[in-house]
């Protein structure tokens, strides 16, 4: 689902103390980016290795954590990648978004100097809105509905061919004007060596999809993210471990909305609980931090936060408007944005 955001950049954070909720000076530094493209995929491979990608065919990368390359594809100006898959410095897949054949999946495995094209999404209905990876072979596409159900598809072997995952489609099927938002790449998320949860919106729901067997079958929770509406829904999901999860959203042409903006799942997927996240308003992304089971990072229009008990409180790490984010563990993170921004964490 092709979404549009506009927003000025924010203002730092003043030092504050409300309750469980802490606010910091802005937890961000913002780094050169040599680009004003809008910036919306984002794979942080190490503390080193780092991917991003945008519009007008961008592709970036950092083997330092600190010195970015534009590796651009230069055949490939007219898409925009909303989504990117680093394997390693010198592997990446990218996949960009938009109807029909704007829709497709690049490769590089010589850090970004050439790039293959593996796939052209040749439905004209079709939509493709994030791509997820388990390891270096197995990954998972997720596409907006086509003939009433959702598209997913998935490769055994680094994204050089894919097939449809579900063995009974009638699973994914669609409710009316239902959607996924391609806003940060994280509608989709894995988990394990199979497990798949898609994040939903725009119609009279937000929903959960969830598959432990890598897309064959697959059950639907509905969540209390306030959807009824295009602009609004679950926008992105994220799981620590196979039990405990996050989705987050909101209305991206509200920034600073006071609807719920978070759900959290304990039992895998099966349901979901409201638990608002911080900062207040629309949020597109949330990440998990690797290896600690209840720490989530979240993003967004409204700004930046993080939890370590799951929800219950949160840090305000700033108010800059950001698109994705993600972290390789509690000290390196990064997040990209509008017009080129690229920011990269320092607080503690």
């Amino acid at each position: 689902m092709k979404i549009f955001l506009k927003k000025s950049v924010l203002s730092t954070l003043l030092t504050i103390s409300l309750g469980s909720t802490a606010y910091a000076q802005d937890a961000w530094e913002i780094i050169t980016s040599g680009t004003t493209a809008e910036l919306r995929g984002l794979s942080v491979v190490s503390k080193n290795v780092v991917w991003a990608s945008g519009t007008k065919g961008t592709i970036l990368k950092t083997t330092d954590g600190n010195n970015w390359k534009n590796m651009s594809i230069l055949e490939a100006s007219n898409l925009d990648f909303r989504d990117i898959q680093g394997i390693d410095k010198n592997t990446a897949i990218a996949m960009s978004a938009g109807p029909g054949k704007a829709s497709t999946i690049y490769k590089t495995t010589d850090g970004g100097e050439h790039w293959q094209l593996l796939k052209v999404n040749q439905a004209e209905a079709g939509f493709w809105d994030a791509i997820a990876f388990w390891d270096e072979k197995n990954g998972v596409l997720f596409g907006d509905p086509i003939n009433g159900q959702f598209e997913v598809l998935i490769t055994a072997d680094g994204g050089l061919t894919w097939k449809e995952a579900a063995s009974d489609t009638s699973q994914l099927s669609a409710l009316a004007n239902e959607g996924a938002f391609a806003a940060s790449g994280t509608c989709v998320a894995v988990q394990g060596h199979s497990e798949i949860w898609l994040a939903t919106g725009g119609a009279s729901a937000s929903r959960i999809f969830h598959s432990s067997d890598k897309g064959k079958t697959w059950t639907v929770a509905q969540t209390q993210i306030p959807a009824n509406a295009p602009p609004k829904g679950a926008f992105s999901v994220a799981f620590s471990d196979a039990k405990h999860g996050f989705a987050v959203g909101g209305d991206y042409q509200k920034p600073k909305g006071e609807d719920l903006n978070a759900v959290v799942s304990q039992d895998g997927g099966k349901t979901w609980q409201a638990s608002a996240a911080l900062p207040s308003g629309f949020l597109s992304v949330v990440a998990k931090i690797p290896h600690k089971k209840n720490s989530f990072v979240v993003g967004g229009l409204a700004g930046s936060g993080i939890t370590h008990d799951g929800g219950k409180t949160w840090k305000v790490l700033g108010e800059t408007p950001l698109n994705a984010l993600e972290f390789a563990d509690l000290n390196h993170g990064w997040a990209v944005g509008p017009k080129g921004l690229l920011m990269k964490y320092v607080g503690k």
